[in-house]
């Protein structure tokens, strides 16, 4: 489905959610994104996002389910309709519109309500059966497939020994640990975060495609990875730890070291991270940026450092 023809189809269904009858509108389409794994369009308050392709409908009507549940009030954004549509063979679901986190102004970012909304997700009680695994781990293993896809990278060699030293959950080749199982984001960034634009409400997360029931280290791991790549700073991943840890999180222990129990998810993570960025520099065919190699050097510092040991693989 090329963009040309799925873009103007799905703008005009988040048009007719929001004019259910014609009526005259002086708000303008726009686009938020348009990527492989996703396209989501807006249409004054009203988002449409049409899933990638293959989604599963069951699985993502589940998903929608746990988004509306009242348990999960506070925590997810709610959908505005409970089960997706189908347009041009893609299963398209409909949201408020809420404002994003600033990428503009970092030093502004709210890490303590991520912690906080992640500790809230991992505590809930899973509201129905047959949720599906949390797809983490399955979304690292698509983007070590990607940069096979890609052909020879003299950057893909670290990142495939890393990928190897990995435990087989990690690497989606093994269920994910028994315990402690709770309610997964699966795809937990910074961007998974909106509030409501007027009056300013509170935070919350957005983006059901991998939401699970699995380990919740993984929904901790990325922000992991970045602090032991040196991308994040000590302090936010400080407050980002204290807040999960004041709201009872239970991916890690109440107090001490966080790291024994987030070293293999951040690993993960952080091969996911390098894999993706160098299939994206082959695809554009231009050399890795400056945190593209951080991330890389992560990977093979990785390889040299036990997974027993703490604080961080790339220190």
């Amino acid at each position: 489905m090329t963009a040309e023809v799925l873009l103007p189809a799905l703008a005009a269904k988040a048009r007719g959610e929001v004019h259910p009858v014609a009526a005259a509108c002086t708000h303008a389409d726009a686009v938020l994104a348009d990527r492989q794994d996703g396209t989501v369009v807006r249409h004054a308050d009203t988002v449409a996002k049409a899933h990638g392709p293959g989604t599963d409908a069951r699985e993502l009507s589940l998903r929608l389910s746990v988004a509306a549940h009242p348990a999960l009030s506070g925590i997810l954004l709610p959908p505005l309709r409970p089960e997706p549509v189908e347009l041009h063979g893609r299963l398209v679901t409909f949201w408020p519109y809420g404002v994003p986190v600033d990428p503009e102004h970092p030093e502004a970012a709210p890490w303590e309500a991520a912690g906080g909304l992640l500790a809230r997700l991992h505590r809930a009680p899973v509201p129905m059966s047959g949720l599906p695994p949390m797809r983490g781990p399955v979304k690292a293993a698509r983007a070590i497939a990607r940069l096979g896809a890609a052909g020879p990278h003299p950057a893909a060699a670290p990142v495939l020994r890393a990928w190897a030293g990995l435990p087989a959950w990690a690497r989606a080749e093994a269920p994910m640990p028994d315990a402690p199982a709770a309610l997964c984001h699966g795809d937990l960034h910074l961007g998974q975060l909106v509030r409501s634009p007027e009056p300013a409400g509170p935070w919350l997360l957005i983006d059901v495609d991998d939401l699970g029931v699995g380990a919740p280290a993984w929904d901790l791991a990325r922000p992991a990875a970045w602090y032991a790549c040196g991308l994040l700073p000590p302090d936010d991943w400080t407050r980002f730890v204290a807040a999960y840890r004041q709201q009872g999180g239970p991916a890690v222990p109440a107090d001490g070291d966080p790291w024994p129990a987030l070293d293999a998810a951040a690993r993960a993570l952080t091969v996911q991270t390098a894999a993706l960025a160098i299939a994206k520099s082959v695809a554009a065919d231009r050399p890795l940026d400056e945190v593209e190699e951080a991330v890389v050097d992560a990977c093979d510092r990785m390889t040299a450092v036990p997974a027993e040991l703490t604080g961080g693989f790339a220190t």
